[in-house]
C-alpha cells in the first residue's frame, strides 16, 4: 500500500489498545514517518477493569475508572472513532465498521479483548449476569437496588467461578449487603484461586469465612432458572432459590476475530510470535485476551490486565521499529505480583518479595493502580479526589 502518511489502526480500547495508542503518540517519529493513529472502540469510555468492583460498594465513581476516550486522547494526535467492527480484511488491512467508515492501514493492531461465554449451561444466557463492562455493573446495580428496596429477609446471590473475579465479587457483595445478603461461591475445582499465590489464597479464604460466604467446591452448575440454580455435587442434584446469578467463568474471543483466516489455538486466540506479530502477517499485531502470546523464553503468558499493559509498550515500539527500519524487540514479561480487592478498604497482594493484606494492601493496591491510570492528567484528577474525599467526609461530620 502506498500513501504519503502511514496509518496505524488499533481495534479495541482496553489496556492493550489504548496504552499502545498513547505510547505510539510519544515515540520519536520523524516528520516524514509520523503516522496517523486511529483508535477504534465500540464504547466511548476506557474502563480500568480491575477497579470495576469498587462501583458495587460505591467506593469509586464511574468517572474515576472510566474516563472518556476523547478526554484521554486530547492533545495526543490520536484519532478516536467509536464504532463496532463488522469486517476485517487481513490481506489488504482494511477495517469496516458497522454503519461507519472503512479504514485502510499500514499497520493493524488487534486488541478487541474477550467476552464472558454465557452459553455454557442451560438458562445462563437468559438469567445470569456477566461482570466485565460498565453496562454489566449498571445492570447489577439496578437489580441490587430493586432487591434492597423489597422487604425480603435475604438477598440470595450465587457466583459461579472462584477465580479472581468471583472471589472479588463475593467479598464486595458480602460487604455491601451485610446481614441481608447470602452469598454463595460455586467452584467446579477443589480449591478457590487455583493459580493464585498461596498467601493471597489464604487471605481470601479468611475474608470469605469471616463474611460467611458459602463456598461450594467440586460443584457443577447444571442449569439456571429465573429464580433458581441447579447444582450437581458428587452425583446429587440440588435446586436452590436464588435472586442473582453472576457468571465469571471463562473467556472467549469475539466472533469477528474467530472468523479471521489467521492461525488460532483451540480457544480461538490468535497466535503471535514473541514480537507480538501475527504468524505470517508481520504488519498485524495482536495483544491482550485475544492473543496467545509467548515471551522470548517460550513461556505462555496469562491473559491479564498486567500482561496487556506490558504488551502495549512492546507493540508500540515494534510498530515504530517496523516503520522506521529498526530491529524489533521480543516481548519480555515481568511478573510484578498479584493484587486483589477483598471487600471495602481491604485487599491482598503478593509479589516482588512483598506480602500484604488488610488495609495496608488496600492502600498499596490503590497507589499501584493510580500509577497505571492512562494519562498524567487523569492520575492527578483521581489522586486529588482520593486524597480530598476523607477530608470532605471529616468536615461533614
Amino acid at each position: 500500500m502506498t500513501q504519503q502518511q502511514p496509518r496505524i489502526c488499533i481495534l479495541g480500547g482496553g489496556f492493550g489498545g489504548l496504552y499502545t495508542a498513547l505510547r505510539l503518540s510519544q515515540l520519536p517519529f520523524s516528520k516524514a514517518e509520523k503516522p496517523e493513529i486511529v483508535l477504534v472502540d465500540k464504547r466511548d469510555r476506557f474502563l480500568f477493569v480491575p477497579l470495576l468492583y469498587e462501583l458495587i460498594t460505591g467506593e469509586l465513581q464511574t468517572w474515576e475508572i472510566a474516563p472518556p476516550f476523547v478526554e484521554l486522547l486530547e492533545n495526543t494526535g490520536v484519532r478516536f472513532c467509536q464504532g463496532t467492527v463488522s469486517g476485517i480484511d487481513v490481506e489488504t488491512k482494511r477495517v469496516q465498521l458497522h454503519d461507519g467508515p472503512e479504514f485502510e492501514c499500514d499497520r493493524l493492531v488487534l486488541a478487541l479483548g474477550g467476552e464472558t461465554p454465557l452459553d455454557m449451561v442451560k438458562g445462563a444466557v437468559e438469567y445470569a449476569y456477566s461482570f466485565r463492562s460498565l453496562d454489566d455493573a449498571y445492570r447489577l446495580e439496578e437489580r441490587l437496588r430493586f432487591l434492597e428496596a423489597k422487604e425480603t429477609d435475604k438477598i440470595r446471590i450465587a457466583i459461579v467461578g472462584a477465580g479472581y473475579s468471583g472471589v472479588e465479587l463475593a467479598c464486595k457483595l458480602a460487604d455491601r449487603l451485610g446481614d441481608k445478603g447470602r452469598v454463595r461461591l460455586i467452584e467446579q475445582g477443589d480449591t478457590i484461586l487455583r493459580t493464585s499465590p498461596e498467601f493471597n489464597r489464604e487471605s481470601a479464604t479468611k475474608v470469605l469465612e469471616k463474611r460467611q460466604v458459602w463456598i461450594d467446591l467440586e460443584t457443577a452448575v447444571e442449569a439456571i432458572g429465573s429464580d433458581t440454580i441447579s447444582l450437581l455435587y458428587k452425583g446429587q442434584l440440588d435446586v436452590l432459590p436464588v435472586d442473582i446469578v453472576l457468571w465469571t467463568v471463562g473467556t472467549q474471543v469475539s466472533q469477528a476475530v474467530r472468523s479471521l483466516p489467521l492461525k488460532q489455538n483451540q480457544r480461538g486466540q490468535l497466535i503471535t510470535n514473541p514480537t507480538l506479530q501475527i504468524i505470517d502477517h508481520p504488519d498485524i499485531f495482536a495483544l491482550g485476551d485475544l492473543a496467545e502470546c509467548h515471551d522470548e523464553t517460550g513461556q505462555k503468558l496469562p491473559t491479564t490486565a498486567q500482561t496487556a499493559f506490558q504488551q502495549a509498550d512492546y507493540t508500540a515500539w515494534n510498530i515504530w521499529a517496523s516503520l522506521c527500519d529498526r530491529p524489533l524487540l521480543p516481548f519480555r514479561y515481568q511478573p510484578l505480583g498479584e493484587m486483589m480487592t477483598l471487600g471495602i478498604d481491604n485487599a491482598t497482594l503478593s509479589g516482588l518479595g512483598i506480602q500484604l493484606d488488610g488495609q495496608l494492601a488496600h492502600i498499596a493496591r490503590r497507589l499501584a493502580y493510580l500509577y497505571r491510570m492512562p494519562t498524567f492528567d487523569h492520575q492527578v484528577k483521581v489522586g486529588f479526589n482520593w486524597i480530598s474525599k476523607p477530608i470532605q467526609e471529616l468536615l461533614k461530620s
